[in-house]
């Protein structure tokens, strides 16, 4: 004989003495039990809540390299405090000496245009307080954190070969055709800006979209007021020059980022 099933909410014995209370399932219409001995393990049978993701505390120290999260911007600052040192304290003389055998001139890049484009990019105009440096700390800094050391270096290399060709290269030409003096040949050029102004126009690519824009708008502003002085014509024209290149990179860096992001992070 069928047996029937007990009505909801009837109290039925089990083998081992213990009430169960028989819950008819909402789906498969299957009964199931479930103990009223103890009352917690009752809980597991409600909906709890997904728990939400915690929260991240703002990370200020993350905005400088560290020797292990970013090596190659942590190492390059520490070669450029030490340059701008020498700068500050060292024989004026020897800093000339210094600044002159590194500089990016005509007739360097015609000699050894490998030496001094490496030797121009180890110091600072206006040393570790100017623009440019804290620019190169916080920029390359965010930048190695998205794309890694070696992509970071290949940027800042980037920008600062073009930027320097394009702007010295001219000069030689000029000076051929007779509409430079000379002394064009030996203008003293070095520094890190081109590379930072590449780092810049890379790092804006791989930022939403609202601070991108005033990055790049407050950026192009104070390279616009430069050529607007006119007081270093080459060198102001070198920066947009570095900017459009970083810029240019966007394609590139961006498929870095998601390369290093992986699968969780794409």
């Amino acid at each position: 004989m069928e047996r029937a099933a007990p009505p909801h909410g009837t109290v039925t014995p089990t083998p081992t003495g213990a009430p169960v209370r028989e819950v008819s399932g909402l789906l498969d219409g299957v009964p199931r039990q479930r103990s009223t001995r103890e009352p917690v393990d009752a809980a597991l049978w409600e909906a709890t809540p997904a728990a939400a993701a915690p929260r991240r505390s703002p990370r200020p120290w993350r905005l400088l390299p560290t020797p292990t999260g970013t090596p190659f911007t942590f190492g390059y600052a520490l070669a450029l405090c030490l340059t701008s040192l020498i700068a500050a304290y060292a024989n004026p003389a020897l800093v000339h000496a210094l600044l002159q055998g590194s500089s990016t001139d005509v007739t360097h890049l015609a000699r050894t245009p490998g030496l001094v484009l490496i030797g121009s990019a180890l110091w600072v105009a206006g040393g570790v307080t100017s623009p440019f440096a804290l620019a190169f700390v916080l920029v390359l800094t965010a930048l190695e954190r998205r794309i890694g050391a070696v992509r970071t270096a290949g940027v800042f290399l980037l920008g600062h070969v073009s930027a320097t060709l394009a702007t010295e290269v001219p000069v030689g030409v000029a000076v051929l055709a007779g509409h430079l003096p000379h002394s064009s040949l030996h203008r003293l050029d070095y520094g890190v800006s081109f590379g930072v102004a590449a780092g810049i126009g890379a790092l804006a690519g791989l930022l939403p979209l609202w601070p991108r824009l005033p990055l790049l708008a407050g950026f192009g502003w104070m390279l616009l007021q430069d050529l607007l002085a006119f007081t270093d014509p080459l060198t102001n024209w070198g920066h947009p020059i570095a900017l459009g290149i970083g810029i240019a990179t966007w394609p590139v860096v961006r498929r870095w980022y998601a390369t290093r992001l992986g699968p969780a992070g794409g």
